[in-house]
């Protein structure tokens, strides 16, 4: 393909083919406006003080298709729902959501760029508001829908399966709707994929070279046997997982990918042995797929323009207990560490048949930073969920719902209600308004058993509501996740209407380790030395703390608090611990929905702060505390093995929503082979001392605050914020200062 023919971005419409649909428009962005040697190398922008040389494995098309992305150039061009429609109102909710499918297959802006390896877009600003477009309804997230199993048969097997149970017969009226509205959503995004190769043709024909004309065919003879039928080759599997996910993306669903390695490792397994493709060809392919993700760079909320929910697992073993790891994981990690795209989350899988050298390629590329690749204990996740009732077969096949928690792919409904347990013991204290002022607690162990009484009633509450909310009627159609969720068509219902084979419904709270923190303080200083009375220490803190910084002060610096491997301050963590999961674990089901437990804040403690009161921990009004299950912030001075120490001291396997803890990494501790060594050391210790979930971040403290008064230096500087990366300076201030302020470690 000559160089004029990849830059050269199209701009011809489908209006003249015989498919009578409006016309669409190809590439709507210049693919280089500026002279190559003046670009800003987006992926290399983000350098600390010391960084790892980027290696460069892929080719100069690719990179630049990865500037445009990085850049916001291709998000910059999509659009709102702009075409008439009306929707007729006789439909029933399923088929209206397949009318809508239809009107946006039929009009919806086509981008295709020169060059492209993997095409089809998702072009619409609802589908970045998780909004189903035309309906104006809010779409399906927090999920991982089942691709490998459409993948293997193709939407023509899924077809067949549906007609199959129209004509069985055992059907009633709801479960017809929904199959009969199943197949015109596929019969719609088989039009989205036929003006794709229409527009394909087009920029074919228009081709200067016999090579060009040569790359546009290979692609439209890929996208002729996907995903209508099952793939046979990599680049097949590549194309239909994508045409899949990216329908769903338009329909405004943001699932989870999952276990990629697993569903295209035998492809390119059977690819690499017949000769088909080398082990480049396919890093090239599986690349332009990664470049895919930053389709929507551009648009963001508060807390950052990553947050899709579009996460990759890797590694891990299989339904039957076979290591997944395959050519493809590695392909991944070399695909990140060169592009640095923090679009696509991956979370490693590590467990007792993990490779050593998958520990050595994770620890490459987080050094790297912006916190992309976290690990999970798998054997901890496994055990977790099997404990509270899956098949061994499906826990083994766990991935995550957006965030990290644990869910089965392809079978699930998951929601979840977030809590703080700071507000909790602020009311048991009696520190808000309105509360009357006196407490009766004689000792310490009155104190905590008004507390945990507190928490169960609050949990009861929470059971009680999850029952009215599940009660809704079926108003709210999403057909396209009914199909991608296992359950939903068998039993001819809807996704959001105990559609899936599992509807989980999880409590999660958050400030745990705060909570923890502050009896430890009302116990040693109130209850045993005898400091300060309690009525004189909630005065204190009913008043801000204010006169009183000298106390403040000497209570942050004298207690070791959760977080440095001290015996006493982690066993008051985990009875809080033990007792909350408790609570919730006498309830692990109800009518059908579960409810696992977990520990999250997800960034809530930026919203939580000015509805907390002052706590005995030594926090004011306004302060932002412990993000999901790590160390308050500062307080865990001893380093992240100590921190790791603490949170492994707590039995994950009652939490089988999990919880995570959050290391942020100085880049200079981990140089050279020490480095990778000690990052290497840092996830084994995680794995056999039973964590659940941890991400590490190798990013200077330094960096982050030059980067929030100098936004324009650092366009691609990736963070984790919690389940998912975000760009550091598209966070507002709060997030960002949240970023900032937790502990520098040195590894």
């Amino acid at each position: 393909m000559s160089r004029k023919d990849f830059l050269k971005v199209s701009s011809l419409g489908l209006g003249g083919l015989a498919l009578g649909l409006k016309p669409a428009v190809a590439g709507a962005a210049e693919a280089s406006s500026l002279p190559k040697e003046d670009k800003r190398n987006l992926y290399e922008s983000w350098h600390s003080p010391w960084q790892p040389e980027i290696p460069r494995r892929l080719s100069d098309r690719t990179h630049e298709l990865a500037w445009m992305g990085l850049s916001g150039e291709i998000g910059k061009t999509m659009g709102r729902v702009d075409w008439p429609y009306e929707l007729d109102p006789s439909l029933t909710p399923q088929k209206r959501f397949a009318a809508a499918a239809m009107s946006v297959a039929e009009n919806v802006p086509l981008r295709i760029l020169p060059g492209e390896l993997i095409v089809g877009s998702a072009t619409l600003i609802e589908g970045a508001e998780s909004k189903v477009p035309v309906l104006d309804e809010w779409g399906v997230n927090h999920t991982t829908f089942q691709f490998g199993r459409i993948l293997k048969m193709g939407y023509d097997g899924l077809r067949r399966e549906i007609r199959e149970r129209l004509a069985s017969g055992t059907l009633d009226e709801r479960g017809r709707d929904i199959n009969e509205a199943a197949l015109l959503t596929l019969d719609a995004a088989d039009i989205w994929q036929k003006r794709n190769i229409g527009l394909l043709e087009q920029m074919r024909d228009g081709g200067e070279t016999a090579e060009g004309k040569k790359f546009y065919q290979d692609i439209i003879d890929t996208l002729e046997q996907v995903p209508d039928r099952a793939p046979r080759s990599f680049r097949e599997a590549v194309q239909s997982l994508w045409s899949m996910y990216c329908f769903n993306r338009l329909m405004g669903n943001w699932s989870g990918v999952g276990r990629i390695d697993q569903m295209l490792g035998p492809y390119l397994k059977e690819d690499l042995r017949k000769g088909i493709l080398t082990i480049d060809e396919a890093r090239e392919i599986l690349a332009h797929f990664w470049i895919k993700g930053t389709e929507w760079i551009g648009y963001h909320i508060s807390s950052g323009d990553a947050q899709f929910y579009q996460n990759i697992i890797l590694g891990g073993i299989d339904k039957d207990g076979r290591e997944v790891t395959n050519e493809v994981t590695y392909l991944v990690l070399d695909i990140v560490e060169e592009l640095h795209i923090s679009d696509w989350p991956v979370a490693v899988r590590l467990g007792d048949k993990t490779p050593e050298k998958l520990f050595r390629r994770v620890a490459e590329v987080q050094r790297f930073g912006g916190g992309i690749v976290s690990v999970y204990s798998e054997n901890v996740v496994i055990d977790a969920l099997v404990k509270f009732g899956y098949p061994l077969d499906e826990a083994r096949e766990f991935t995550n719902d957006g965030c990290w928690e644990a869910i089965i792919p392809g079978k699930t409904f998951f929601t979840y209600h977030p809590t703080d347990m700071v507000e909790v013991l602020g009311r048991t204290l009696h520190l808000y308004d309105g509360q009357d002022p006196e407490v009766d607690y004689p000792d310490f162990e009155s104190l905590y058993a008004s507390f945990k009484a507190n928490l169960h009633k609050d949990i009861d509450g929470l059971q009680e509501w999850f029952d009215r909310d599940l009660s809704a009627p079926d108003w709210l159609p999403n057909t396209m996740a009914s199909i991608f969720a296992e359950g939903c068509l068998e039993k001819g219902r809807n996704y959001w209407n105990r559609g899936p084979k599992y509807t989980m419904q999880g409590i999660h709270y958050g400030g745990v380790s705060d909570t923890a923190n502050s009896l430890l303080v009302l116990k040693k200083l109130v209850y045993e030395d005898k400091y300060l009375t309690l009525d004189e220490f909630l005065d204190i803190l009913r008043n801000n703390w204010e006169g009183s910084e000298g106390l403040r002060r000497t209570i942050q610096n004298r207690f070791e608090f959760y977080g440095n491997d001290s015996a006493e301050a982690d066993a008051m963590m985990c009875r809080v611990f033990d007792d909350y999961t408790a609570i919730v674990g006498e309830v692990k089901e109800r009518d059908g929905v579960k409810r696992p437990c977990g520990i999250s804040t997800f960034g809530r403690e930026v919203d939580w702060r000015l509805m907390r009161r002052a706590t005995p921990e030594g926090s004011r009004i306004g302060d932002i505390l412990a993000t999901n299950c790590s160390p308050t912030p500062g307080s865990d001075r001893k380093g992240p093995t100590s921190a790791l120490n603490s949170y492994c001291k707590l039995d994950f396997t009652n939490s089988p929503s999990g919880a995570t803890l959050e290391l942020k990494i100085l880049p200079s501790s981990v140089k050279g082979e020490n480095g990778i060594k000690a990052l290497v050391a840092l996830m084994k210790t995680f794995r056999e001392k039973r964590g659940f979930y941890m991400h590490v971040d190798v990013v200077d403290t330094a960096t982050l605050i030059d980067a929030q008064r100098h936004p324009e230096k650092y366009p691609n500087l990736p963070v984790r914020v919690s389940g998912w990366s975000a760009r550091f300076t598209t966070l507002c201030k709060e997030w960002q200062d949240m970023i900032i302020q937790r502990t520098q470690q040195i590894c």
